[in-house]
């Protein structure tokens, strides 16, 4: 069995990419994280990289490129949302927990919800929560098709957020049903985000949603700048959608 411990090689460019992570959470985005929260960072990553060494949970293995492309990269949600205090969020695809377990840390009174229908990957976010003692956090094993038709989880959301999970016109069958009257969801997107917003006029407005914004943001280190398309949720989303699972993909509403 491989030790949860990591070397000394490993735990020290962790902590100094993670103060610099710190550093650039405050000037950039007006985070200021405390000490206990950098320790949870620094805990965070030792997790993933042990637990990355026995299922595949990411191909960044670099501690500094962690800070960057999955801490600081979840964080940027700051730059559209400015109070997080007393909302409820949900991460749709959350995968190895990211941008969720990172918003948990930064912000313990927000309730985080990831949502995958991989019961492994929340396996090692329950591991994280329970390590970290993330009392915010909760984890669904769901498809999205099936948790926006169930009364619990159907418009239950003040903002739901998914990263690399599909293109937009799909993506917004999977999390405008889940997302609250006058709430937002904000997809975290590349190169392709005005091309994606553009061809995601008709499910937009067949689920219920209108184009806030289109937030461009460029992170130290990255070439490429990131974008955050955020679209309001402005009435409700027929109850004929989501349509059942494997739909939205084969068929999306172009």
């Amino acid at each position: 069995m491989r030790s949860s411990i990591l070397s000394a090689s490993q735990i020290l460019p962790a902590l100094t990419h993670l103060s610099t992570f710190a550093a650039y959470a405050a000037s950039l985005l007006g985070i200021n994280l405390s000490g206990e929260q950098v320790r949870r960072f620094e805990r965070l990553t030792q997790l993933l990289l042990t637990w990355n060494e026995r299922m595949n949970l990411t191909a960044i293995t670099d501690p500094s490129e962690i800070a960057i492309k999955h801490y600081l990269d979840a964080l940027t949600l700051r730059r559209v949302v400015p109070e997080f205090d007393g909302l409820r969020l949900i991460d749709v695809g959350a995968g190895a927990g990211f941008p969720g377990l990172p918003l948990a840390i930064a912000f313990p009174r927000l309730q985080v919800t990831l949502m995958d229908s991989t019961a492994k990957k929340l396996r090692f976010i329950n591991e994280v929560a329970e390590s970290l003692a993330l009392d915010n956090v909760h984890t669904l094993q769901a498809r999205a098709e099936d948790a926006g038709r169930d009364r619990l989880h159907r418009e239950a959301y003040d903002i739901v957020v998914a990263r690399a999970v599909a293109r937009l016109p799909v993506l917004l069958e999977y999390t405008l049903p889940l997302c609250k009257l006058g709430g937002q969801v904000i997809a975290m997107k590349g190169a392709s985000a005005y091309d994606e917003s553009n061809a995601a006029a008709k499910a937009m407005d067949a689920l219920g949603g209108e184009l806030f914004a289109i937030e461009e943001l460029n992170l130290p280190t990255l070439v490429n700048p990131r974008y955050l398309i955020v679209v309001d949720k402005v009435y409700p989303t027929p109850k004929r959608y989501p349509r059942k699972a494997g739909t939205p993909s084969r068929q999306p509403l172009l």
